[in-house]
């Protein structure tokens, strides 16, 4: 068990889980990633829950991959793979999944976020995929952000690689609302789950497995491919520079080029 990496409070049909790594910035780590998977087989067979609302504690959200653990080869691909099936498994729930997003939601944390069925920041929450300035690539969170804002904006936030604000996040249709602060983001959730609570538990449910039917959001071969990729770009010497350059506080060597 994780517990200490992610906290669970449960109200009646609405599980809380709380990514709890606040002095990373709720980066995701190992622990973080067994957690998850605990947190989604155990969700997947309890049929009374209806809502599981997702956030960070320490005013993040959270913050991607935790570089200090960034693995090479072999556990680079099993790491990637991990994630790809973490985020399928975080929509493919039979609950409702609610995203409630403060401070930075980057990489993987974008992707957490994007595979949440609803997503809801309060206005200091920052958006990003930096994944190509740390000479890495936006793996297996691509597909999710292209499903939820389009492949136009999804491009333009992978390969931009800039950070976005809530209020554009909103623009592109990222998030479905944006609240002033955290007291006011718990509201605007709160108000969600109200809502959501008054549907018949196996008609949410059925709903929930009509919008997987619509079609794959990872196209077939994808998941390996992106694994690939992202183990070919973690042991290159790009990812090298980049990463130091991130611990540094430096551009990397190709911004002067």
């Amino acid at each position: 068990m994780h517990e200490d990496v992610l906290l669970r409070t449960r109200e009646g049909a609405v599980l809380r889980a709380t990514l709890n790594r606040p002095a990373k910035r709720n980066a995701l780590n190992g622990a973080v990633f067994g957690a998850l998977e605990e947190l989604i087989a155990d969700c997947a067979v309890d049929p009374s829950l209806r809502a599981v609302v997702l956030s960070g504690a320490g005013g993040h959200f959270c913050a991607g991959l935790d570089l200090t653990e960034l693995a090479e080869g072999e556990a680079a691909l099993a790491r990637n793979h991990r994630m790809g099936a973490i985020l399928a498994g975080l929509s493919g729930l039979p609950q409702v999944v609610i995203a409630q997003v403060s401070g930075a939601a980057h990489a993987g944390g974008l992707g957490l976020a994007c595979a949440a069925d609803l997503v809801f920041a309060s206005a200091d929450a920052r958006f990003a995929a930096p994944e190509t300035r740390r000479g890495l690539v936006a793996a297996q969170i691509l597909p999710w952000i292209a499903r939820r804002t389009g492949r136009s904006e999804a491009a333009r936030l992978v390969l931009q690689a800039h950070v976005i604000g809530a209020a554009e996040a909103w623009r592109i249709g990222l998030v479905h609302g944006v609240a002033e602060d955290a007291d006011a983001l718990a509201s605007l959730v709160g108000q969600v789950l109200a809502d959501v609570l008054q549907g018949a538990p196996e008609a949410l449910a059925e709903t929930k497995a009509l919008l997987c039917a619509l079609g794959p959001i990872v196209p077939d071969g994808y998941a390996e491919a992106g694994a690939q990729s992202f183990a070919k770009s973690a042991a290159g010497s790009e990812a090298t520079e980049g990463i130091a350059a991130f611990r540094e506080k430096r551009p990397p060597s190709w911004t002067t080029h």
